[in-house]
């Protein structure tokens, strides 16, 4: 019987740049993208934290395998040298995720002082930032071998809401509005955008809260009954990256132990 397919389910020797890499999730994808053969350019705000997930790869995989980059992704500059980096690192960029993101309280009631400052930093980080990006690396997507591949982190605080985070809640649900568009663009320049929407994780954004609070949480709201695993939303990113995901673009991916559906 002859083999039902020739799609590749390999991202070796991919050159892919992951933003926010220096812990959580962010960190999760560099390392499983490594594993699987890639090279990555690990992206953060804090020196000490790229630097040490791109050791943790070359301890495992050899020198060469990742590069790091220190950057703001709301500084136009600083994109601009993360794309470059890519390039003159690796000779090209085919797959791009922007999973950097920042939190912090935006209610309704907040003074206006603190709601301005809070809400604009989180839409340049979270959103702006994203769609930047995305255009700083389009001449290397365009130009990918098995055509460009982009994962915008989202969160399921775009499908559903929590008081309080208004910023956040509203550039969620603008990266998910940003992937659709997007994908509709580049859908006949062989680049696909799709955006993945992780529930209630164990990174540094959700280790504040206190453990009795996340308990009752999850057993309210969660079928699976536990915060999930970075590694189980990076499975998802690399998942889309492959070249046999070449048919879904503008596609919004939940990975949340079952939040949603529970709402």
């Amino acid at each position: 019987m002859s083999r039902l397919t020739e799609l590749s389910r390999s991202v070796a020797g991919a050159r892919v740049v992951v933003t926010g890499a220096a812990s959580g999730m962010g960190r999760a994808t560099a390392h499983l993208f490594a594993d699987e053969g890639a090279m990555v350019v690990v992206a953060d705000l804090t020196s000490d934290g790229v630097a040490r997930v791109v050791s943790e790869i070359e301890g495992m995989h050899g020198p060469g395998r990742a590069v790091g980059s220190v950057v703001d992704v709301s500084v136009p500059e600083d994109r601009s040298r993360l794309v470059s980096l890519s390039v003159d690192s690796f000779g090209g960029l085919d797959v791009l995720v922007n999973n950097a993101g920042i939190s912090r309280v935006s209610s309704v009631f907040s003074d206006d002082a603190t709601f301005g400052e809070n809400w604009d930093r989180t839409l340049s980080v979270n959103l702006s930032a994203h769609a930047h990006l995305i255009r700083a690396a389009l001449p290397h997507l365009l130009s990918a071998p098995h055509g460009g591949r982009v994962i915008n982190i989202a969160s399921t605080e775009a499908i559903v809401a929590t008081g309080g985070l208004a910023a956040y809640t509203a550039s969620k649900h603008g990266v998910v509005g940003l992937t659709k568009s997007f994908a509709v663009e580049l859908g006949a320049r062989n680049v696909t955008v799709n955006a993945v929407c992780p529930g209630p994780i164990d990174t540094g954004m959700t280790a504040g809260v206190p453990e009795d609070k996340r308990g009752k949480y999850v057993r309210r709201k969660v079928p699976l009954r536990r915060y999930g695993a970075p590694e189980e939303v990076a499975h998802m990113t690399v998942t889309l990256a492959m070249p046999a995901m070449r048919f879904m673009t503008g596609s919004v991916v939940v990975v949340d132990g079952g939040l949603v559906v529970n709402h």
